[in-house]
């Protein structure tokens, strides 16, 4: 099968430290080829994939300080898809609605996993483009009244072969963060529980732009580098050790979480997540298995005190059954065989109208 992907730009696939949609591309990407499809990643020019590689630009767009308009390069890429889509059998978007305006214009069909959340302005477009085929990374993604066309919900996976595993956290013990300092990660609610509990508490993540003002303001005020402290942003060996260590990982999100890959993360080096219970921690979190779903603080606060008593094999156990690469990559390949066969039935009825007509003729 030839199948395109196409990433945000923003980051590198794979990406060296935060990036969990360019992760989760990486890892689909690479697997496709190991199992003989024939990909065409478009990406940034510093990715590295097993795939032939194509991109408007040398390196990741947040690397590049000169950029002044990330959307032209935007749509510089999807004209680059677009203009070689009879290159494909099928396209498949990780990049939100950008490609919609584009779909129609071409034979070839796309497929849109959606990693993000629908917004006041987004739904306008979305909702313009309801027939389009749709994959969600959990249920609790999806919006109803929208009435778009759900083909699929496709959890994301990892390689846990990447991830080593923790039988036991470190001594002295530590609660850990991992994710984008933002107010939708609630890392202030991760300082928090860590200040009601007094337990060490250790964070790694990076803060865009858009977030300098929340970390100047309520984050750094409190790092002081013994009980609460900051390691700036970490690539994949420094999670897996910050987590691995850890007794239980901090998940205190304030949003609609569409997915959550930090908490796959953690479990994998078997480490149990303490969440709120928001958007897919349900789904991702087995309550008082894997971890505890939380309605406030307190409850968080209260979780610590039994967070010890969960089985760290189960936790692991828990990502190898439901959240590995090989499990996403056959939920997209199901995904590609039910959109090219929709379009092939759609193509023999059309034939067959065409064959009806001439005899008629």
């Amino acid at each position: 099968m030839r199948i395109a992907q196409v990433a945000p730009l923003f980051e590198r696939v794979p990406p060296p430290a935060y990036g969990g949609i360019e992760l989760v591309v990486g890892l689909l990407t690479d697997e496709l080829v190991r199992r003989g499809h024939e990909v065409t990643l478009f990406a940034s020019g510093d990715s590295i994939s097993l795939a032939k590689l194509v991109s408007v630009h040398p390196h990741a767009l947040r690397l590049d300080r000169t950029i002044k308009d990330y959307s032209i390069y935007d749509m510089l890429q999807l004209a680059s898809v677009y203009q070689r889509a009879q290159e494909f059998d099928i396209i498949h978007s990780h990049i939100g609605c950008g490609a919609l305006p584009y779909t129609n214009l071409v034979k070839t069909p796309t497929v849109h996993t959606l990693h993000g959340i629908f917004t006041a302005d987004n739904e306008k477009i979305f909702s313009f483009a309801k027939k389009q085929p749709y994959v969600s990374i959990s249920q609790s993604q999806r919006e109803p009244r929208l009435g778009l066309n759900y083909v699929a919900t496709v959890y994301n996976g990892i390689n846990t072969n990447n991830y080593q595993f923790h039988a036991q956290p470190e001594n002295p013990p530590y609660l850990a963060f991992l994710g984008r300092i933002s107010p939708e990660k609630g890392t202030h609610l991760a300082i928090e529980i860590a200040k009601q509990t007094g337990w060490h508490l250790k964070m790694a993540g990076k803060v865009d732009t858009v977030d300098v003002e929340y970390f100047d303001t309520q984050i750094k005020p409190h790092i002081d580098g013994k009980q609460i402290e900051y390691l700036g942003e970490a690539n994949h060996a420094q999670k897996n050790a910050l987590m691995g260590g850890a007794v239980a990982t901090l998940f205190p999100i304030t949003w609609q979480e569409p997915f959550g890959l930090v908490m796959v993360e953690s479990m994998a080096s078997g480490t149990p997540v303490i969440a709120m219970k928001l958007g897919s921690t349900q789904e991702v979190i087995s309550h008082g298995k894997t971890g505890f779903l939380c309605n406030n603080i307190q409850e968080c606060v209260s979780a610590i005190d039994r967070v010890t008593e969960l089985d760290r094999y189960a936790c692991r156990k828990q990502v190898e059954n439901y959240f590995s690469i090989q499990q996403m990559v056959d939920g997209y390949e199901a995904v590609y065989q039910q959109i090219l066969g929709e379009k092939f039935s759609q193509n023999g009825r059309f034939r067959s109208l065409l064959s009806l007509a001439s005899e008629s003729g």
